[in-house]
């Protein structure tokens, strides 16, 4: 008998719809993470130990999937566990649903592993403004070769229709704009650029004018998304002269 293969489990909500734009999906936490961001929302999933099947977890599955189009992995960091995640996506798969994956794109070949399976719909890649702040393993070091190679996969797949959804989303906090401006060149055209707001307890969060202003700096059309106004499309503007237009 084949022996169970195991998730280091982080939790899973049963009905989200804000985790991937347009669809209802339940989504699922893997715990453990390589990266120490100081604003992550998460703390709480960095470290710790909560084994379970990928059995039991798909069974959580099976009883939202009348709510449900997708499955969203998040975490954490989903790709962390490869033998757990591919688990899981083919089993949402053998169930009819979209899979989905958050991810901070540190394990590039990972993801080329799922996508040359065809086993995901949608990545949304969060990528950090200040890569050499963050810390892997308790060392700090620069995380762009890896981050890079993720998103060239993403983008490749994605224009020859192998990942049929692709975003990159940047989260925001005051004094972002320079960061963003030598970053949001390397985002293709056709592909999502998300502006985030980042919310950290005793700093400012960027409201939605801050953050046109900060769209508009990098002259292409973004998504924007903050707790009060949800997510919008704003066009920007090619001459970074005037107001973007903005939509919802």
């Amino acid at each position: 008998m084949t022996d169970p293969i195991l998730i280091n489990f982080g939790g899973f909500v049963p009905l989200s719809t804000v985790d991937w734009r347009g669809r209802s999906v339940c989504v699922i936490f893997f715990r453990g993470c390589p990266v120490r961001c100081w604003y992550c929302h998460n703390v709480h999933l960095q470290n710790g130990t909560e084994m379970m099947t990928t059995d039991d977890v798909l069974g959580m599955v099976k009883s939202a999937d009348l709510l449900i189009s997708g499955v969203v992995f998040s975490g954490g960091e989903a790709t962390m566990q490869p033998e757990a995640l591919l688990a899981l996506a083919e089993g949402v798969k053998q169930m009819g649903l979209c899979v989905g994956l958050h991810t901070n794109g540190v394990y590039p070949e990972v993801i080329r592993s799922l996508i040359d399976k065809r086993l995901l719909d949608f990545v949304a890649l969060d990528m950090k403004p200040e890569w050499n702040l963050n810390t892997v393993r308790g060392k700090e070091r620069a995380l762009g070769t890896e981050v890079g190679q993720t998103l060239q996969i993403c983008t490749t797949a994605f224009y020859e229709q192998n990942l049929p959804q692709f975003e990159v989303v940047l989260t925001l906090f005051p004094g972002s704009g320079d960061q963003i401006s030598m970053i949001a060149p390397n985002i293709s055209d056709g592909v999502d650029l998300v502006l985030q707001q980042g919310e950290y307890t005793g700093i400012r969060a960027l409201q939605m004018k801050d953050l046109t202003i900060i769209a508009d700096g990098i002259c292409r059309p973004v998504r924007i998304r903050t707790r009060e106004e949800g997510e919008i499309k704003y066009e920007g503007t090619r001459d970074c002269g005037n107001a973007g237009i903005r939509q919802g």
